[in-house]
């Protein structure tokens, strides 16, 4: 894993993936769409989808964003459920790629960036509508 450059001392990792961790990524995040969706069986996971999926460089870790639809208190129990699931969820995994020697330990964490541009799309239509209620004046002085 490389360190970005200029934030020596930090947790802000980049992950620098080749062509195979790429694709191990995609592996991933379709084996996981997939066991979300149509295996797990607790009613708490909600409307929940795999995002993106980073591994590692030296395939040990898989960092999982999930975006969950819903209430803060359904995304809290759905993320609280996957969590519980997580051994199941990689089992399924190493179940699937099963030519791979280690399967990666899924970190699993909640994707607010669906939430984010909903905030800045609505900030933006409120002032397009401010704008429109009050034109800018234009004097011909200018």
């Amino acid at each position: 894993m490389q360190q970005k450059p200029g934030l020596r001392g930090t947790s802000h990792f980049a992950i620098v993936m080749s062509k195979r961790t790429e694709q191990l990524a995609q592996e991933i995040q379709h084996i996981l769409s997939e066991v979300i969706q149509y295996e797990l069986k607790d009613p708490r996971v909600g409307f929940a989808t795999v995002v993106s999926v980073d591994v590692t460089a030296d395939l040990q870790l898989a960092r999982v964003r999930i975006s969950v639809m819903g209430s803060p208190e359904e995304r809290r129990e759905t993320m609280t459920a996957l969590e519980r699931a997580r051994g199941f969820l990689r089992r399924r995994v190493a179940q699937e790629l099963s030519y791979l020697r280690f399967t990666p330990e899924l970190r699993l964490t909640l994707d607010t960036s669906l939430d984010y541009s909903l905030h800045i799309d609505e900030v933006l239509r409120r002032a397009a509508d401010e704008r429109a209620a009050n034109p800018p004046r234009v004097t011909d002085e200018e």
